[in-house]
């Protein structure tokens, strides 16, 4: 049994840059049948975000507004990696700039598509265990983060009850889970 036919690209058209992605217009053709169409890709920067763990066993997390959402929500910090800067770096970064916890130790979980139907980048999952609060807050003018130190058994709770219904912050809980919940 063979997979799906591959896809050549006719040509590439950038379309619009809107400072935190690009929309690219793509002219594909499968291979099989040489039938074409027309695609539409967004272009970003990878992304990070981490699972900070106190030295007291909890969960750092933030609460912020999602103007995509419309609505408040219950996160862990993460966001875009700067150019030519180190991955666990940008996750660490973003902790503290968000929190003002600074990690201790920090640990890859794994990586994922954020949605490969549309977007070209990868988010990567950290976990920062003995994390201490060291600074105020650092939030941009565009931003606003409150946190919150959740329990580590109330985690799962959240999740269900979906308090926590962010996927790339659950994609990272599950990375977690599968390395084992290193605290």
């Amino acid at each position: 049994m063979s997979g799906p036919a591959n896809w050549r690209t006719l040509s590439e058209r950038p379309l619009a840059n809107y400072r935190v992605f690009e929309v690219t217009e793509l002219h594909r053709q499968r291979a099989d049948t040489g039938q074409a169409h027309t695609f539409y890709r967004i272009e970003s920067v990878d992304w990070a975000n981490i699972i900070p763990i106190t030295t007291a066993g909890e969960v750092v997390m933030i609460r912020q507004y999602r103007q995509g959402a419309g609505c408040e929500t219950l996160e862990i910090p993460g966001g875009m990696v700067d150019d030519g800067e180190d991955i666990a770096a940008a996750a660490a970064r973003e902790l503290l700039e968000e929190t003002g916890y600074r990690a201790g130790n920090v640990m890859e979980l794994g990586s994922v598509f954020p949605n490969p139907a549309l977007f070209s980048n990868r988010i990567h999952s950290f976990v920062a265990t003995g994390c201490e609060c060291v600074a105020e807050i650092a939030n941009d003018a565009n931003e606003e983060t409150t946190i919150e130190l959740v329990a580590i058994e109330d985690i799962d709770r959240l999740l269900l009850e979906g308090k926590i219904d962010h996927a790339l912050v659950m994609a990272a809980f599950h990375w977690w889970r599968l390395r084992g919940q290193p605290r």
